[in-house]
């Protein structure tokens, strides 16, 4: 049996990098970097196995566990600083703080969230320890497979959870493919970054030496890892041919009005950004039934009665939220619903003591028959979190305003009858596997307001693509309107039936595609990922434990 820090052919790494010093940092973090490079926009998913591979190769190398969390933490310091590169976009729209403190905040955070990959590849170190006698190579691919799912899924609550870019997404194809994100329905999103793990490892499993039977030729290796590598190719760039394109009974029409995030919360423009959208969403035939979705952020009038008259003089256009209501009514049409984002503020004495983000389902009467308040919120976005101590040092949330925002109760369903089951997610909520659909109360299509305009070009493609995992996972169609872009209706097989492109005004109309029947995913949640975290680890011991008995 060969010694496990044997490398692999393929990957000549110095001996000097057999401790992590200063050429494994470096090494390590551009690793991560270059997995980065398998998201949107650049979707460059071969470098994701690569550097994945990469990883555990120099993990494998790794003499202590220290050395091996390090590793992993390098890992993730460039894997995140790369992959969240958009969060410093949000810092030039705000004028409290200064923006290079965008990059700084970067920084910051992927110093934490590099922790869970470090996790991740500490315990596959402890489980499946290079220098101990006889441990197979497929022993530490299992368990950094299994360790990878359950950090992945920590990383998703933990602190309030930031599950922005799981791995596996880099396995999702374009719009109109799904590659191997297709088993979602099965093991789910954190179960598709194991499967990526997974993949990454098949090199080693045949390039190393005691993999090879005798007297084959060296070259032999290579021919399952081609046939492999060439399956996934296809399956990431060939549509899927087996897609019911299904159509199904309520129409819609969703707007993309083009706000920038420059002039969307200055009141001068409140009533030019109506208009703008009230042209878009002006119905092609005033008998017609159908939906109306607007994005997060766009409406700049308070729709709710009860507030002092003073804060509809002061913030808004319409001083009047009957007003308000009315004349939006008169744009959806008398058979038309409206889905809008919308700010509702929490009053006490007489006085808004906080504000809620939320969704306002209006008729053509100008009624509001539903309300929906986000219940995820973005730290430092929609709250200042230790606001007592940070205030006074000059922090301040991005969204404009001095109220912190209070999250609501979480997913819901609202029934709107003829119009469907609406669920309804905000922005970020749409981003976290397993949380996105009342499981008690399942909805016919999911409404996925956003204001992505604080992102620059990289965070809108990757909002859109964990949008799709979500409408797979679940199997139940997703419509974003978004103000910038990019808006998009996905089916309930992830697939893109039509978008908006980025910074551009337009509208889709069409009927909302059907749900599927609720899927393994939908039925069981992040119990399936876990379940497989369970099978890769006593798969792993099994492995170890026969291995030892031959011996």
């Amino acid at each position: 049996m060969q010694s496990l820090r044997r490398p692999m052919p393929f990957l000549k790494i110095p001996k000097t990098l057999e401790r992590p010093r200063l050429t494994v940092a470096v090494a390590a973090t551009g690793s991560g970097a270059l997995a980065a490079c398998g998201f949107q926009p650049l979707s460059l998913w071969p470098l994701t196995l690569l550097a994945v591979a990469f990883l555990i190769e120099l993990v494998m190398r790794a003499r202590t566990g220290r050395g091996a969390f390090l590793i992993g933490w390098y890992f993730g310091l460039g894997h995140f600083t790369l992959g969240n590169n958009w969060i410093a976009t949000a810092f030039t729209y705000q004028a409290n703080m200064p923006v290079w403190l965008g990059a700084i905040a970067v920084a910051l955070l992927s110093l934490y969230l590099a922790v869970f990959p470090a996790l991740a590849t500490l315990a596959a170190w402890l489980l499946a320890r290079p220098d101990r006698a006889r441990t197979p190579f497929s022993a530490f691919v299992l368990a950094f497979g299994s360790a990878w799912i359950i950090t992945e899924w920590m990383r998703a609550w933990v602190f309030t959870g930031f599950a922005w870019n799981p791995l596996g997404i880099a396995l999702l194809g374009q719009f109109q493919t799904r590659g191997l994100a297709l088993l979602t329905p099965w093991i789910g999103t954190y179960g598709l970054s194991g499967v990526l793990v997974l993949l990454a490892g098949v090199p080693g499993l045949f390039a190393r030496p005691g993999a090879r039977a005798a007297g084959a030729k060296r070259w032999l290796w290579a021919i399952p890892v081609l046939a492999a590598a060439a399956a996934l190719g296809t399956l990431m760039t060939v549509s899927d041919p087996w897609v019911r394109r299904e159509e199904g009974a309520v129409r819609f029409t969703l707007i993309q009005p083009d706000l920038r995030q420059e002039i969307i919360d200055d009141p001068r423009w409140y009533e030019a950004s109506f208009q703008k959208m009230a042209r878009l969403s002006l119905s092609r035939d005033p008998g017609q039934k159908r939906m109306v979705f607007w994005p997060e952020s766009g409406l700049g009038d308070y729709l709710r009665d009860g507030y002092p008259l003073y804060l509809y003089r002061l913030y808004t256009y319409a001083a009047d939220p009957e007003i308000a209501r009315a004349r939006i009514g008169r744009v959806i049409g008398p058979y038309g619903l409206l889905l809008t984002g919308a700010v509702d503020l929490v009053m006490k004495d007489g006085d808004a003591i906080a504000a809620r983000n939320s969704v306002t389902a209006i008729d053509g009467r100008g009624s509001i028959l539903a309300g929906y308040s986000k219940a995820h919120l973005v730290p430092y976005g929609e709250y200042l979190p230790m606001r007592w101590l940070l205030e006074p040092l000059g922090a301040s949330r991005l969204v404009a305003g001095a109220l912190d925002f209070w999250p609501g109760p979480g997913a819901r369903t609202y029934d709107f009858g003829t119009w469907g089951k609406a669920g309804i997610q905000i922005c970020y909520e749409i981003v976290f596997s397993g949380e996105v659909v009342d499981p008690l109360n399942r909805p016919d299509y999911i409404y996925n307001p956003s204001n992505d305009g604080w992102f620059g070009t990289w965070g809108p493609p990757q909002h859109l693509a964990q949008a799709r995992l979500r409408a797979i996972e679940e199997g139940l169609p997703i419509l974003r309107s978004t103000t910038t872009g990019i808006s998009a209706v996905i089916d309930a097989d992830g697939l893109v039936r039509n978008a908006v492109a980025y910074h551009t005004a337009g509208r889709i109309d069409g009927r909302i595609p059907p749900p599927h029947e609720p899927t393994a995913f939908a039925r069981h949640g992040n119990a399936l990922p876990l379940a497989l975290a369970g099978i890769l680890f006593l798969a792993c011991l099994s492995v170890v434990a026969l291995n030892r008995h031959r011996g």
